[in-house]
């Protein structure tokens, strides 16, 4: 029974994101590995809080907003493949999970 890894990068950095995609996914051809994606999620704008102080108190600082990029891969099969690309080291701001599923044929 195969396996479908997906992979899941994120960063607020989206030129780094997508050097990094563009690599993989060039890797994925010279290999003939099976490869859907990569597909970009919706944008997720996040927003920090920041205290000039730490009791509750305190005047606050305007907050701090930041966006995050999200490239989803899915690689069919190619275990050892998926395994490499998962265990590379990449950029610092580039963070990547990766979810591992077997895919059972249907009969």
């Amino acid at each position: 029974m195969p396996f479908v890894t997906r992979l899941t990068l994120q960063s607020g950095d989206r030129e780094s994101l997508e050097r990094v995609v563009t690599d993989i996914k060039q890797r994925a051809s010279r290999k003939g590995v099976e490869m859907r994606g990569p597909n970009p999620e919706p944008l997720q704008e996040r927003r920090v809080p920041m205290q000039k102080r730490l009791d509750d108190e305190a005047d606050a600082f305007d907050p701090w907003h930041y966006t995050v990029y999200v490239r989803t891969i899915a690689i069919v099969g190619h275990d050892e493949f998926a395994r490499s690309v998962a265990g590379d080291e990449y950029p610092n701001g580039i963070h990547l999970e990766a979810d591992v599923e077997r895919v059972q044929n249907a009969g």
